[in-house]
């Protein structure tokens, strides 16, 4: 053994095979001596035969440990002249060798752990072992614990080097960290191996001096260095550490290194790193933001506090963003409130989505501001259904045909709605107005094409089910049925009227409009159509009862539109056509058989009373088309009229027809009323749905579960809901019952 151990160089044993074989066959026969030399050859083949062997294979175990006693303590000696990186490198050298030889040795003595090791350890033998692991036990006996401490502190010098910046041999800690884990034996099971030795002997001093580097250094970097640098320094630290575990520590300390790490350098520190948030969001150092958040995610609880403090300012930067177009007031417009609520949106959404890695708990906290600014904001003070009004108006604004948006302009302006229609409380509100305005874009033919119609209706039924969007498409199927009916009613009039016939009246097209599904404002004034337009309306009138027997027609005269020539301005070559609404089309073909007429002689031809009598006749005297006579009068009794022959426009289709605010205020305020009375159905029914599947139900629990049910569509009032109850209670619906509780009454 001796031999082997002072002929190795490099792994390899430098002896002859010849030599080698003597060596393997000497420490065979020793092995089975006994056989022939303690009993007879017949008595050798009995069962006394294993013990001799036993016995003899005991005192050649017992010659080897105390030889690699020996040896090691020589070893030992020898090692007391290094220190530091010398002990490292006389370690790893002795370590090399003495390994080396063991494999070489344990291959010697194959004939003694086949025999007599195996049978000691399966008669349970302690402190017996294959030669190769006694190698190991020795060596951790007479050696490893002798000097462990001093090779340590070696390993923790070198690494606290190379974290200041010294380059340093690698491989001896690898070396290092191999030899410690060889040496954790399982006791139960000396084949197996632990990571006892390597967890208790290296990565504990390991860790405990990591931590107490990097706690001085940050504390002292914290304390000359602003934030910003000391989370520079702190990532790059991180990266270090986690780089260090594949060039020479065991992967099985890289967790608890990490851990070790963040504790030091961002745990102990998250107070200071978070009172720096504010600055940086005020600052919107985005790059900045997204280091603080890589830092304070990876430890425990760090980013709950930052979640509360942006949610809080994306509301303030939203409420302030309003407060510009709140100086508006009433005349606010749509476009502008809702760009200003956009703006916000955009901005902290993209540093959700790069600082903050689109984080859920962010996207939540971005979500709740973005859903407080909305409904709650300098805007909606007065009045707090405001939003989703402005948002449907906007919305009008962006589907009319005057819009110029191209097809994937006009994806991305609905996406933009959707964005801020997801935050809406009251999106019943946002559905009555969107209703509304639908049905003039249709009836008028307003809209800039079907498929943004339908496309925008496509995305809210995504959001808020069929039910929210059941009437808009019917309204859709209403305008299909009416083009057909038209080309039927065409076909009609060529087969059954002749030419004489077909060219009485005006020319015209008919929507059968489904009293149900059309949230149509109802006329306020009676009204006399010109013969023209009766003879037209009698026709289609005969047409529509043969094909639909039983069916009424109410002839909706403030919807309706047309175009008139005129004829009589001398301006243009090619006369302009005036855009007007029915009501002014009877007034101006009033002058076909008079160049003037007086206001007396109008309201008792059109039957109009006087608010939509004024308002007709103001549009076209402020487009210079009619003059009034005598110059500056009033519109009242003793006015005349004439047309402007003399007009002049910038273009040849002159639109007449414009609205009337007091008109526009009293649809707005019957929207409203609607609303409200719309509220109170759905919140009666909901607590009938609510009582008739439960029976009975504490008053709390009802108003609750009430709110549940409705939150989608809107945001109630406790009060509401609790005139409800009284109005349900009244009605015989429910009864009250003792303790607070509530019956239904089937």
């Amino acid at each position: 053994m001796e031999k082997i151990q002072n002929h190795l160089h490099e792994g390899q044993m430098e002896i002859s095979l010849d030599n080698y074989m003597n060596l393997y066959t000497s420490v065979h026969n020793f092995c089975v001596t006994q056989k022939f030399t303690a009993q007879s050859p017949i008595q050798s083949m009995g069962a006394n035969a294993s013990r001799g062997a036993h016995l003899i294979g005991d005192d050649l175990y017992q010659r080897l440990r105390h030889y690699l006693r020996n040896h090691l303590e020589t070893v030992y000696a020898t090692g007391k002249e290094h220190t530091q990186e010398g002990l490292l490198t006389y370690y790893i050298k002795q370590w090399n060798r003495y390994t080396n030889a063991a494999k070489y040795i344990n291959h010697l003595f194959k004939y003694l752990n086949r025999h007599w090791v195996k049978r000691e350890v399966d008669e349970g033998k302690k402190d017996v072992y294959d030669v190769y692991t006694l190698h190991l036990v020795m060596w951790k006996e007479e050696f490893f614990m002798k000097v462990h401490e001093d090779v340590m502190a070696a390993v923790l010098r070198m690494v606290e080097k190379q974290r200041l910046g010294e380059t340093i041999e690698q491989s001896q800690i690898k070396s290092i960290v191999d030899s410690f884990v060889s040496l954790g034996l399982d006791e139960q099971d000396p084949t197996k191996t632990t990571l006892d030795v390597y967890k208790f002997y290296f990565a504990k001093p390991f860790l405990e001096a990591t931590e107490q580097f990097y706690r001085a250094e940050s504390n002292q970097y914290m304390a000359d260095n602003p934030i910003v640098e000391y989370m520079k320094k702190a990532e790059a630290r991180l990266t270090e550490e986690k780089n260090r575990v594949p060039m020479y520590l065991h992967s099985d300390i890289s967790n608890d290194l990490m851990k070790c790490a963040l504790k030091v350098l961002v745990e102990e520190h998250a107070p200071t790193l978070r009172d720096e948030f504010q600055r940086l969001l005020d600052a919107d150092k985005q790059e900045d933001l997204a280091r603080m958040y890589g830092l304070l995610s990876r430890v425990s609880n760090g980013l709950d506090p930052l979640r509360t403090r942006f949610e809080e300012h994306v509301r303030k930067a939203g409420e302030a963003s309003v407060k510009m177009a709140a100086s508006q007031g009433e005349t606010i417009e749509p476009k502008i409130y809702v760009d200003s609520l956009l703006s916000v949106y955009v901005q902290y959404e993209k540093l959700v989505k790069d600082a903050f890695k689109g984080e859920a708990e962010f996207v939540r906290s971005l979500d709740n501001a973005c859903k407080e600014f909305v409904n709650r904001n300098a805007v909606c003070k007065a009045n707090t259904t405001r939003s989703p009004e402005l948002l449907a108006k906007y919305t009008d604004l962006l589907l009319k045909r005057s819009a110029k948006d191209e097809e994937n302009e006009m994806e991305e302006s609905q996406s933009r709605i959707m964005t801020i229609f997801k935050f809406i409380e009251d999106r019943d509100v946002f559905q009555k107005f969107y209703q509304r305005m639908l049905a003039k874009r249709l009836i008028h033919a307003a809209s800039a094409s079907d498929e943004a119609e339908i496309s925008m209706i496509g995305r809210l039924k995504e959001v808020c089910g069929f039910e929210y969007t059941n009437k808009l498409q019917r309204m859709f199927q209403d305008m299909q049925t009416s083009k057909d009916l038209n080309r039927d009613y065409a076909t009609w009039m060529a087969e059954n009227l002749d030419e004489d016939d077909q060219k009485a009246g005006i020319d015209a097209s008919f929507s059968i409009l489904g009293t149900s599904f059309w949230p149509l404002p109802p006329h306020t004034t009676d009204f006399t159509p010109p013969e023209g337009i009766i003879k037209t309306y009698e026709r289609f009138q005969r047409y529509y009862d043969k094909k639909h027997n039983g069916r009424k027609l109410t002839w909706l005269w403030h919807l309706c539109k047309g175009e008139v020539k005129a004829n009589c301005i001398k301006t243009s070559r090619v006369p302009f056509t005036f855009l007007v609404s029915t009501y002014q089309l009877a007034l101006l073909l009033m002058f076909n058989d008079s160049e003037t007429v007086s206001y007396d002689d109008m309201a008792a031809t059109t039957a109009l009373n006087k608010e939509t009598l004024d308002g007709s006749l103001a549009s076209m005297v402020k487009a210079k088309v009619l003059l009034m006579v005598p110059d500056g009068a009033k519109h009242e009794s003793g006015t005349s009229y004439k047309v402007n022959e003399s007009a002049k426009f910038k273009k040849l289709k002159v639109n007449l027809n414009q609205p009337i605010k007091t008109e526009q205020k009293a649809e707005a305020d019957d929207t409203h009323k609607t609303i409200e009375e719309d509220r109170k159905l759905l919140l009666q029914s909901a607590i009938v749905r609510i009582m008739k599947s439960r029976q009975t139900l504490r008053h709390v629990e009802l108003v609750q579960e009430t709110i549940n049910q409705v939150k989608s569509r809107f945001r109630p009032n406790i009060q509401d809901i609790k005139k409800a109850i009284d109005q349900l209670i009244d009605k015989e619906y429910l009864e009250r019952l003792e303790d607070d509780n509530l019956g239904y009454l089937a």
